[in-house]
């Protein structure tokens, strides 16, 4: 995909991402994207989605827009408020670099996320607004908090 690719490129501020293994995560100590071969991926736009998810992640970063100010364990309410926020934002830059066949992936992966916080549809609000600042970041719309 030449429009993924290209933004990749064009975000300069990103993280650093390492290649290889078998799971994608970001590290925030680290400031880096660990991510799967892309053959590892049914198909390109899975691997750019998952890619993107942990780069919305990233820009949590407190050199970014310093939203992962907190370390929360998996499973708890604060870290199941950053997975809406990832999967959000995966989801807008999907969209803008053309990716297919995503989407019902993501709403799958949010719908029990909500569920973890009660239905609350007020943070589906609250994370649409961080991921769309993320998704601003990483398309160069927007700069990092100073």
């Amino acid at each position: 995909n030449d429009a993924a690719e290209g933004l990749l490129a064009a975000w300069k501020s990103g993280p650093q991402i390492n290649f290889g293994g078998n799971r994608a995560c970001y590290s925030p100590a680290l400031d880096c994207v660990a991510m799967p071969q892309k053959e590892a991926f049914d198909t390109a736009d899975n691997f750019y989605s998952v890619l993107f998810h942990e780069l919305t992640h990233a820009t949590g970063h407190a050199t970014r827009l310093n939203r992962l100010t907190e370390q929360a364990a998996f499973g708890s309410s604060t870290y199941a408020k950053e997975e809406l926020v990832a999967e959000l934002g995966a989801a807008f830059l999907g969209a803008n670099v053309g990716l297919v066949n995503t989407l019902e992936q993501s709403a799958s992966y949010i719908a029990g996320w909500l569920k973890a916080l009660k239905d609350d549809r007020r943070l589906v609000l609250s994370a649409a607004g961080k991921a769309q600042a993320a998704a601003d970041l990483i398309l160069g719309n927007s700069v990092a908090a100073e």
